[in-house]
């Protein structure tokens, strides 16, 4: 059994919705929903439900290093997720860590909550893209992510493909269509690809973001390309809203 969890297993690095919606909890069930062993590495702790972010409190980076390194002692770990990092100190963290234990990181860069709350403090994107970016293996924003990362206005999909291609400059990136017509759009190589989907008339939609990039690492650590990974993770977003329940996806739907 130890074999078969170090063999298949991730890490998220991220914040606690104590909602289970988003976050930790959510990454944590798309993860055993694919077969994948979850570790969990707490950045924040949130009072939040699907509706409003009343608080946000950021444990100790020093704590942070302790989670990342007692978990990385035991465990293989090869492909991680990242969530809600907050603050330059987490970013700084994390990024080297990336480093030091040679993962591949694929980024969500957290910055507004499906609320409306910021999730993110004042100087989160320019940091973010000084120290991130460039360590990432792939990173998922949603177009108002990628419009802030990119300094690229995001109105359609000619400047969805705009500001693809700009952060591509340092990383793989797909910039997901959820806020516009459905599609999604995905550069990696230096390739556009776009990956479609359709817009689905619920309120299923508090923690998108984390299911579909935790979906993308765990498809990925069964050795999936990227752009499978992403087309695969897409179909399973799809699913996991239809069938979604307090306002979140259903990560533990049937597949």
């Amino acid at each position: 059994m130890l074999k078969e969890i170090k063999n298949n297993c991730s890490m998220t690095i991220a914040g606690l919705d104590p909602s289970g919606g988003a976050g930790l909890l959510a990454d944590a069930k798309t993860f055993h929903s694919h077969g994948i062993y979850a570790t969990c590495v707490v950045t924040c702790i949130t009072a939040q439900n699907p509706f409003e972010v009343n608080s946000i409190k950021p444990l100790d980076v020093s704590l942070i290093e302790d989670e990342i390194d007692t978990i990385l002692d035991v465990y293989p770990i090869r492909y991680i997720k990242t969530g809600m990092l907050y603050s330059r100190e987490i970013i700084g963290l994390v990024a080297r860590k990336i480093s030091e234990y040679q993962l591949k990181a694929v980024v969500d860069p957290v910055m507004v909550a499906e609320s409306g709350a910021n999730l993110s403090n004042d100087d989160f994107v320019k940091y973010f893209n000084k120290h991130m970016v460039k360590k990432s293996f792939l990173i998922t924003p949603n177009i108002h992510e990628a419009s802030l990362l990119s300094e690229v206005e995001i109105c359609d999909e000619d400047t969805m493909i705009e500001a693809a291609l700009k952060l591509s400059c340092d990383t793989n990136i797909v910039i997901t269509g959820g806020h516009l017509n459905g599609n999604d759009i995905l550069c990696c190589d230096g390739e556009i690809h776009k990956i479609e989907g359709k817009l689905i008339n619920t309120k299923n939609t508090h923690g998108t973001g984390c299911t579909y990039s935790a979906s993308i690492t765990s498809n990925l650590i069964k050795k999936h390309d990227i752009i499978t990974s992403c087309k695969k993770s897409r179909q399973y977003m799809t699913n996991a809203i239809k069938q979604g329940y307090n306002y979140t996806p259903n990560q533990f739907h049937k597949k």
